[in-house]
């Protein structure tokens, strides 16, 4: 059990670099492109991509269609949120909000999947949404920033519906179908915003990013078969990191000190809660027996 969460842990933190990087590609596009044009070209770039894999796998299928759709439809929506935050505000600001959804994960896991959830993990929740508010300043409310915060919701809904399908499902087939069924509602996004920006320069950073992204949902299917989505939840935050570094290095921009503060509300609560009760669970024998008992 306990090699398994490492295992999904590890996947995760590997992934989500490439999570940045998807990131740092959005950031990229070119002026006078939109949202909405730049996720059709990247979901049809998506299913030629994997069309090769799909063939190596020798054409798998799935018998769980309604639960792709559902996948596929909240992760379009999602997405064009997420791609007019990093349009419009700081990297960091979009990592920082976007990363609660480690937090979603928790709730939602507990809620949906009936999964046991520690009083520790329910501290770190609530300090982490203290840190959203932070974030955002209600005061000065930006709605790109809410945008952000739906992207981060249906990431967390995605990736527990991941659970409900079986282990033997070919993750390709996973792939492939998160992409393809997204693209009618995609082209209705289009329609009503408009086909803007197409150009050869985008269209080459959607496969870029694209390549990123791909290869971020692998790890992804892969990780939360592995072990419970609460247990490797936490390594969703190596993403934020990555994203901050990124967005320092390429981009010169950087959090100011409230926005620091409300990113450690979400992050640290996550790290060091656990780790406590790790510890006080070690030194006391008779939590030992009742945690192994469990």
């Amino acid at each position: 059990m306990k090699s398994n969460v490492m295992i999904g842990i590890g996947l995760l933190i590997f992934g989500n670099l490439f999570s940045a990087l998807y990131d740092v590609s959005i950031k990229w596009m070119p002026d006078g492109s939109n949202a909405a044009t730049f996720l059709l070209i990247r979901q049809i770039l998506s299913v030629l991509m994997l069309l090769p894999l799909w063939f190596a796998a020798r054409c798998p299928t799935s018998k769980h269609f309604k639960l792709h759709l559902f996948r596929a439809n909240t992760g379009a929506l999602g997405a064009v949120c997420l791609i007019m935050g990093l349009m419009a505000l700081p990297m960091a600001t979009v990592s920082s909000l976007f990363f609660s959804a480690p937090l979603i994960i928790v709730l939602l896991g507990s809620v949906m999947l009936k999964e046991q959830v520690t009083p520790s993990q329910w501290l770190a929740t609530i300090l982490g949404f203290v840190g959203i508010l932070i974030l955002l300043r209600p005061s000065e409310i930006n709605w790109f920033g809410i945008a952000v915060l739906i992207a981060a919701l249906t990431f967390a809904i995605n990736q527990l519906a991941l659970r409900k399908l079986p282990t033997t499902e070919n993750p390709t087939v996973t792939l492939m179908l998160y992409n393809a069924l997204s693209i009618p509602l995609v082209a209705v996004m289009v329609a009503v915003q408009g086909l803007e920006g197409v150009s050869w320069q985008l269209v080459a950073i959607a496969a870029l990013s694209n390549s990123f992204l791909l290869a971020y949902h692998w790890f992804c299917v892969l990780a939360y078969r592995r072990a419970q989505a609460s247990q490797v939840a936490i390594a969703e935050y190596s993403g934020l990191l990555f994203c901050v570094f990124f967005g320092w290095l390429l981009f010169e921009e950087w959090l100011d000190t409230l926005s620091w503060v409300g990113a450690a509300f979400i992050v640290l609560p996550s790290l060091i809660l656990p780790w406590l009760s790790h510890r006080l669970v070690s030194n006391n024998p008779k939590k030992i027996i009742e945690h192994s008992a469990r």
